[in-house]
Formats: structure tokens, sequence, C-alpha cells
């Protein structure tokens, strides 16, 4: 892919978005860009080539494996965000991995080593990392919160209310949510059952809270605000 193409990929990503134009040429040289599709894995590497990844378009689901060989679902990931080896230590974890949820997934990556070294070069661009790195711990130990203090309602109204906050779009007095993940994804998110999460859903439903089907949910903004 030419630089100019990765320039304005780079461009669109928000801890580059301001950065003059000469500097985020220099950065595109070291970038490669992918295509990712539906249901295809993002790789982490290792070692001297362990990867960080910024996402610029579509979705993707962090998840691992339980001692039980069930999907466990770390994070949703939507445009704008990181992956991969974010502590930059070449070590990225052997267990977690990222998964595509939509068609035509558009993923930014850099070796660590070179991605360091843009770091050195613009301390600016370090300190932007730094805070989107605090960001996700900050989420992590707001889900840990709630796995251990709330039960699988709560939970799932609070996930509902996060997507929607991530990714909803207001149609009138609505908030609509493309439905791109499965019962099974919410509920490896949630940390319960996909059966507990259907249950939930027509709770909600007919509760009218929401509205759902494999397409789309629609929630309104009592259920959103709340």
């Amino acid at each position: 892919m030419c630089i100019e193409t990765k320039y304005i990929h780079l461009k669109s990503h928000p801890l580059f978005s301001d950065m003059d134009e000469m500097k985020l040429t220099e950065i595109s040289a070291f970038a490669k860009m992918h295509t990712v599709y539906r249901g295809e894995n993002i790789p982490y590497g290792d070692g001297n080539y362990s990867k960080i990844h910024f996402l610029i378009k579509g979705k993707i689901k962090l998840a691992e494996a339980s001692d039980l060989g069930e999907e466990l679902i770390k994070d949703i990931l939507t445009e704008g965000d990181i992956l991969g080896d974010i502590s930059l230590e070449g070590n990225p974890s052997l267990d977690e991995y990222a998964e595509a949820l939509t068609a035509n997934t558009i993923v930014c990556s850099f070796n660590v080593a070179d991605f360091k070294k843009i770091m050195q070069a613009y301390p600016v661009l370090a300190l932007r990392y730094a805070n989107k790195v605090s960001s996700k711990l900050k989420k992590a130990e707001n889900r840990h919160a709630d796995l251990v203090f709330r039960d699988a309602k709560s939970r799932l109204i609070r996930f509902i209310k996060y997507w929607a906050n991530m990714d909803g779009s207001r149609i009138g007095d609505k908030i609509v949510l493309n439905n791109y993940l499965t019962h099974s994804d919410i509920a490896g998110f949630i940390s319960t059952s996909r059966q507990s999460v259907n249950v939930l859903l027509n709770e909600l439903r007919d509760s009218g809270m929401l509205y759902y089907n494999r397409k789309k949910i629609e929630i309104n903004d009592s259920f959103k605000w709340n």
C-alpha cells in the first residue's frame, strides 16, 4: 500500500489526527495496513516481531478460551482503539486473540521496535499513547468490578449502555445499534450463558426497554442514560 494511502488511514486515527503532514508521512513509512475479514484473526507476533495495531475501521473482539474451552470476551473494540502488544515489551498475551467482527476491517500495524523509536522521536505521541493505555486499564478495572459486584441482568444493562455510547446511532428518539454480536458474544463478555442472555434480552424487550432482532437493537433514551 502506498504511503499516501497509509497517511490517509493514519490521519483518521485519534492518536495521529493532528500531527503535521511531514511527521505523519515519516511515520507512515513504517506502517503496514491490513484488511481483515469477518472471523479472521489479527496476529500479535512475539519477541522482536511483536505488533501494535491501530484499528482504523470496523469492529474487533478480544477474547481468550477458558479452561473449559469456553470463549471469554475481554473487550469489544471500535474505530480509534489499539490492540496487540500494548505494553510494548515484546511479550503479548499468548492466551488472548483478536477476531474481526465486521467485513473489511482495517488495521494499521507497526513492529513494536519501530513504534518505540517513533515515540522517542515524537514525545507528544508517546503521551497520547500512554493516556490511551491508561483509559483501557481503567475500563478493564470497571468491568472487573461489574463481574464481582453485579448480577447478570445488571451486567447486561451496563454492557448495552456502554455499547450504545460507544457505537450507537440516534434515529429519531431511539438509539440504534447494528447487531454484529451474537448472544454467545454478549454472554462471553458479561460472563454468563447464552441461554441467560436470551432470557434477559426477552425480559428487557417485554418491559419496553429495548427492541432487538438479528440485525439491530433499538433502545430508548431513558434506558441509555438512566
